[in-house]
């Protein structure tokens, strides 16, 4: 980006951290390489030639020494440069006066201060740019001691912990961009391949088939409907970034050791949720794991709190919850003493840990450790024990409690609210050394008989409630009880972008990479999902960041509450009034605020006596009616709740209570009824986002509409690690969930073709999201483009006219562009060849059968009103081996469209060949052999699928084998004999 012209009419943004370039003192934009002009901001330039690699990241050419930056190990002597006025902030007389009030606050830091002459006195003084100094660097080759000091000056500065500091004002995050070498070449092969997918559209247009015009006609609609899906697919990954951490800067930052080695930390904050549904699909040994892992993670007690959504109702559940509390006490303590990396137990201790790796063995540590896997043995039977007893038929007057009470959740479709304190922060649950424990808090909201619950969506709005009333904290981490915390710093991780200054609040949530554990060794129906979460989520965190997947998500809870983005801070409090429509208020904050705070205006030349007078009774009644109308207004908004309210405004700075007392138990209570949100903006505008299934889609989209971005964090250790389900009829019903939410969300308000125009939501953002809910409609021309091999095969007929010389060039060049984008995407994604073509074998597996399910479901639900049922996915197998999930056949109605596809390309491909030996053809050679490949490549990618049905090869009776192909020999046989499609009449019939 050349600059030369001066002030530009918009001022880029950084390259590395998002924020503005800005300026040099003479108006124009700031440059910082001359080869290239790729943008980045001053403390960006700054941190690169200071800490980096001193060049830019984009040609890789040494960044030069500007003017008022310091000298750097490799800079060359220059002539011009090392002024004193610039270097270390003296001003002439002249500009005292209008830069004093001007100080950039922002760039304080450690080291000799910059000097000011005074406008009326001749003794320098000290201002607050601070700068610091090459230590390698004699003092007067900066020119120190050339100037004579006044005798009452003093020059005793105080240095102490100056490197500390100087660590803290650090970025803790940074945005890396991949090298020009890789994404350059990959953006040029894009490129083309648009050319020769438009070249291709356009011969496949002019060029018909008038022999088989029907199949041709259906064979280009559905390459149209391919093209324009792949640029939906392919433009949002246009510029993908890597983003690493730095957890040391944020603890300098944010954490100090005290004596008695404890440690006082200033982080903020964080609710984590987790929800279940059904214990018996869900296990609760599972459950347990996660929450065990929350309870244990490396982060200050004290502000964590874990809440357990069970919209069950389950008293296994809550029983599980009792034994998890007690077990805590003694596996927190254990993970923190000696630092444990994996703090869920049952994968703790199913790694084969090696006592004598080290030289240095520490006995306390083996001892601890075989005696916590000892309680944890027994942790385990006393669940197993109690879902043995779950498991039995219910008694007839239901479940009770100890003390005699029945359940109050005996009735799963009626009942009122649960909320019980596992584990709070007093007396009994505090560590002398370690602190006290996390908060283990229990929540089942109400049901009602004949009320729409909005399934998980609802549960997790109940949660933000009562999680606001309860403790408050600004962030929210969002887990599925399968999902546990495998890197202990996770949460760390995630504060780095939310708590980095540079951000300057503008982050709506960090989303991990789903990571599984328990699939089989070659993924055979793409459980990881490695493309998506390894190359499609690194090109959205170059836009406006990737897309939130249900699970794994640290959220900003303002941002949860429907604000738009902030855009003017509070300097005192450091929050951010955000307006929650932005087409009513262009400012920033609410309309009744400005209101209220707003004040009178007063002509200037009005006399001061008038001034005084102008202000009568009646305004401070006007006050007290904008106060009454706003509190309704807030009411309508979030509900009749004064206290959630007033949570919603401020955020909680103070560390939060130990306990709770019964009013706050109460009023959690009060905002986890169901008819809470009635006439308010719950699951419409605050929230998780009601009308769709798939509520993450939805709930992000309104974020990134209301100008939020997200970040991707993916740390070298996994940050959670999950189950998936093994079963080729489990994953296609999960598949076909996903499909089903989004074409609710196609055929809603809300769908990203036509809504949020007016927000902050960007062009190749909204391609992503329109991919989103886009991709279930492709499962209708991909089930006619499978079908067209097979029928051209037993027609001797053929989609594609004979092709010439050039035709054939046009061809192979898409076929290579579409290749070498497949290379150059597993390059910089870092996925393997296997796991990309298991990705697209099941793209085809899924997309006939569970996407096409979605789209009749979901017409049926819109335009009939027929409702459909949500499912939830079995978790683990209660088979003792842990891969006979995955040889077990379960029925499914998902399983018919792939198993006819399969089935008839088979029979037309053994009929094809059969009538090239028996009856001969009339075309040339290559154009049987182009009909036979296609088929066969529709096989190649249902491979998995029938791999699936068979099951164990050692296990299937050989008869059955037998009489399957000894079946399709005949119907062959047959078709050949008989030969129905004479080719003399094909022209005919077609």
């Amino acid at each position: 980006m050349s600059v030369e012209g001066g002030k530009e009419d918009e001022e880029p943004n950084c390259s590395l951290c998002d924020d503005k370039v800005g300026f040099k003192e003479d108006g124009k934009l700031f440059e910082a390489c001359k080869e290239c002009h790729y943008p980045i901001c001053k403390p960006c330039y700054r941190y690169e030639r200071e800490e980096g690699k001193q060049v830019c990241p984009d040609c890789r050419t040494r960044y030069p020494r500007l003017k008022g930056f310091l000298r750097v190990k490799g800079d060359p002597d220059e002539e011009g440069i090392d002024d004193l006025e610039r270097e270390f902030g003296i001003v002439k007389e002249d500009e005292e006066r209008g830069m004093s009030s001007h100080l950039d606050r922002s760039e304080i830091g450690i080291g000799i201060g910059a000097l000011e002459i005074a406008a009326d006195t001749s003794v320098l003084q000290f201002v607050e740019r601070i700068r610091s100094l090459d230590p390698t660097k004699e003092m007067i080759s900066y020119g120190y001691g050339s100037l004579r000091l006044n005798s009452s000056y003093s020059t005793d500065i105080t240095t102490t912990n100056s490197s500390v500091n100087d660590e803290g004002r650090r970025p803790l995050s940074r945005k890396l961009p991949l090298p020009s070498s890789m994404i350059n070449p990959y953006r040029l092969v894009v490129i083309v391949r648009l050319a020769a997918v438009l070249m291709f559209l356009h011969y496949r247009v002019t060029h018909p088939e008038m022999n088989a015009y029907k199949l041709w006609m259906a064979a280009v609609i559905c390459e149209i409907w391919f093209g324009i899906s792949w640029v939906f697919d392919q433009f949002p990954k246009w510029s993908p970034v890597i983003r690493e951490t730095y957890l040391e800067r944020l603890l300098t930052r944010h954490e100090t050791r005290c004596s008695g080695g404890r440690i006082f930390s200033e982080l903020s904050a964080v609710d984590v949720f987790v929800s279940t549904v059904d214990p018996l699909k869900e296990p609760p040994l599972v459950t347990a794991n996660t929450i065990l892992s929350i309870l244990a993670v490396d982060y200050p007690s004290d502000k964590v709190s874990c809440y357990v959504s069970d919209d069950g109702a389950a008293m296994l559940t809550f029983e599980v919850m009792s034994e998890i509390s007690m077990f805590a006490r003694k596996w927190v303590p254990f993970c923190k003493t000696f630092d444990v990396q994996c703090r869920a137990p049952e994968m703790y201790f199913a790694e084969n840990f090696d006592y004598f790796k080290d030289e240095k063995i520490d006995i306390s540590f083996v001892k601890a450790r075989r005696e916590m896997k000892v309680e944890y043995s027994k942790f385990k039977e006393r669940v197993n024990n109690l879902v043995k007893v779950a498991g039995k038929e219910m008694p007839w007057g239901g479940w009770a409690m100890q003390d005699g009470k029945p359940w109050p959740g005996n009735d799963l479709q009626n009942h009122p609210v649960i909320i019980q304190i596992f584990l709070s922060q007093n007396a009994e649950d505090y560590d002398p050394i370690k602190g006290t424990l996390p908060r283990l808090i229990y929540v089942s909201r109400e049901k009602r008989v004949g009320v729409n619950h909005h399934k998980k969506a609802g549960a997790m709005n109940a949660l933000v409630r009562a999680s606001a009333v309860l403790s408050n904290a600004p962030y929210i981490l969002n887990l599925d009880c399968d999902h546990y915390i495998n890197n202990c710093r996770a949460l760390k991780e995630a504060m780095c972008f939310m708590m980095d200054p540079l951000q300057k609040k503008k982050i709506c949530f960090v989303q991990f990479p789903q990571r599984f554990i328990g699939i089989d060794v070659h993924d055979r129906y793409a459980n990881r999902n490695i493309v998506f979460f390894d190359i499609n989520m690194k090109g959205l965190d170059g836009i406006q960041g990737p897309v939130y997947v249900g699970t794994g998500c640290v959220f900003r809870r303002h941002a949860l509450y429907g604000f738009d983005v902030p855009k003017t801070m509070d300097k005192e409090t450091g929050f951010s009034f955000c307006c929650w429509n932005s087409r009513k208020n262009s400012i920033g904050m609410p309309l009744w605020w400005r209101r209220l705070t707003k004040k009178k205006m007063i002509p200037t030349n009005m006399p001061p006596a008038y001034a005084s007078e102008s202000r009568d009774d009646d305004e401070e009644m006007d006050d007290r009616l904008l106060l009454i109308q706003s509190q309704q207004m807030l009411e309508k908004k979030f509900g009749r709740s004064s206290v959630f309210i007033d949570s919603t405004l401020h955020e909680r700075t103070s560390d939060i209570e130990k306990t709770f007392s019964d009013s706050d138990i109460e009023e959690a209570i009060n905002v986890a009824r169901c008819e809470y949100e009635n006439k308010t903006e719950w699951g419409r505008n605050i929230g998780w986002i009601y009308g769709s299934i798939t509520e993450d889609i939805l709930t992000g989209f309104k974020m990134h509409c209301h100008g939020w971005r997200s970040v991707y964090c993916m740390p070298e250790t996994a940050a959670f690690v999950g189950t998936a389900p093994l079963n080729l009829a489990d994953r296609l019903n999960q598949v076909h969930r996903w499909g089903l939410g989004s074409i609710e969300i196609f055929l809603s308000r809300h769908c990203p073709v036509w809504y949020g125009y007016n927000g902050g939501l960007k062009f190749l953002q909204r391609l992503s999201y329109i991919n989103a809910v886009l991709y279930p409609w492709t499962s209708i021309p991909l089930i006619v483009y499978c079908t067209l091999p097979g029928i051209c095969l037993l027609t001797q007929s053929f989609i594609t006219p004979p092709l010439s010389l050039s035709d054939t060039l046009c061809f192979f060049v898409l076929f290579a562009c579409i290749v070498v984008t497949a290379i150059l995407e597993m390059r910089w994604g870092g996925v393997g060849f296997d796991e990309w073509w298991r990705n697209e074998q099941f793209w085809v597996i899924g997309g006939v059968s569970s996407h096409f399910f979605a789209v009749i479901k979901g017409l049926l639900k819109v335009f009939a009103g027929f409702e459909t049922s949500f499912k939830v996915t079995a978790k683990v197998s209660d088979d003792n081996d842990s891969m006979a999930e995955l040889y077990t056949l379960k029925w499914s109605p998902l399983l018919i469209p792939p198993l006819l596809i399969g089935f008839f390309n088979v029979l037309s491909l053994i009929i094809g060949i059969g009538m090239t030996f028996t009856i001969g053809i009339s075309e040339s050679v290559g154009m049987q052999v182009g009909r036979m490949f296609f088929s066969v490549w529709v096989l190649a990618h249902l491979y998995p699928f029938f791999k699936g049905m068979v099951g164990r090869v050692n296990r299937l009776p050989a008869m059955s084998v037998f009489w399957i192909l000894a079946g399709i020999g005949a119907i062959a046989y047959i078709w050949i004999a008989v030969n129905p499609f004479k080719l003399e009449s094909v022209t005919q019939f077609y």
